[in-house]
């Protein structure tokens, strides 16, 4: 963070919180008030238009797409959903999980054969989706039950309408509530990292196999930058990754460091602060997560959007 002390990994960080713990004894949220409260401006949370494309469009015209600043896109025939791609599928794809497997039988590792594959080969097919007529406690209960963050709206025929995203709710909740919890009882920790200089591909795996969209890069013990799954989309979908591959070999464009494509700037926290500050400064900076620090700028913990939607599951 700029004018800042750095960041500082910590030794011995406090253990990850069992966030279902919240859960009441059937297994469902227990929304406070204030949440059912907010449920007539469905409509207007739910972003439209959508990003949509057909199940046969070329991969690399949905990253390019993607590129542009979505985390997802909705799949339709007849403007009636399909499937759900998202950032995550893509990174899976491109050589961070078991996906990649299609990128070597099929393509060989060509990188410019590899993109021209349809979304429906890697796509979501059944995605869970709520109907425009939803209370919002309903949509966040399915995003904690189902641990997703991206749910499409539909209208009771059928058709697409809009999408809900964590990053919306927060945005839309972060400046009316305090939500009575501290940071420290939902942070993850210890983090997962990344060292600089480790190649992209490194971060991709680590993506997939935690399931964080975020992974912070350390060097020397100092926090460095953060490199998200949109970073490595927008390395693919402004093709940037072909200039890093002489011979068209994928496995060349994932060699180049982490460095190359995290972003710098950080938002920072306590431990001790109230949830709703994290969520107002997320929303703020207009990001998906903030590092906690102790007063030595030792990284405690990391905050993200899915944590502050759990933390929102407790009826005070």
């Amino acid at each position: 963070m700029p004018g800042k002390s750095p960041v500082r990994r910590s030794i011995g960080a406090p253990r990850r919180v069992e966030k279902h713990r919240w859960l009441r004894s059937d297994g469902t949220p227990n929304f406070e008030d204030r949440i059912y409260k907010s449920t007539e401006e469905l409509e207007i949370i739910a972003k439209k238009p959508v990003k949509q494309a057909s199940p046969s469009t070329p991969l690399l015209e949905a990253v390019e797409e993607m590129a542009k600043g979505y985390r997802s896109l909705v799949i339709t025939v007849s403007n009636k959903i399909a499937g759900l791609l998202l950032s995550t599928h893509v990174i899976n794809y491109l050589g961070g999980g078991e996906y990649f497997k299609i990128v070597e039988e099929r393509h060989g590792y060509n990188i410019y054969s590899a993109l021209q594959e349809p979304v429906q080969s890697i796509m979501e097919k059944n995605p869970i989706v709520a109907y425009i007529d939803e209370k919002l406690s309903n949509i966040l209960e399915k995003m904690v039950m189902n641990e997703i963050g991206i749910v499409p709206i539909v209208l009771r025929d059928g058709r697409v309408y809009g999408i809900i995203t964590e990053h919306d709710l927060i945005k839309y909740l972060s400046y009316s509530i305090s939500i009575g919890v501290k940071v420290a009882d939902v942070m993850s920790s210890p983090v997962v990292t990344i060292e600089s200089g480790r190649p992209i591909k490194e971060a991709m795996e680590k993506i997939i196999k935690y399931g964080f969209r975020r992974i912070p890069v350390v060097g020397e013990n100092v926090v460095l930058g953060i490199i998200t799954a949109m970073d490595i989309i927008k390395y693919f979908g402004t093709h940037e990754a072909f200039k890093n591959t002489v011979s068209g070999d994928i496995r060349e464009a994932l060699k180049i460091p982490v460095d190359d494509i995290m972003v710098r700037e950080l938002v920072i926290i306590k431990p001790d602060d109230d949830l709703g500050l994290a969520a107002h400064k997320m929303a703020e900076k207009n990001v998906g997560s903030a590092l906690v620090v102790n007063d030595k700028m030792e990284l405690l913990g990391i905050v993200t959007e899915r944590d502050i939607l759990y933390a929102l599951s407790i009826k005070k």
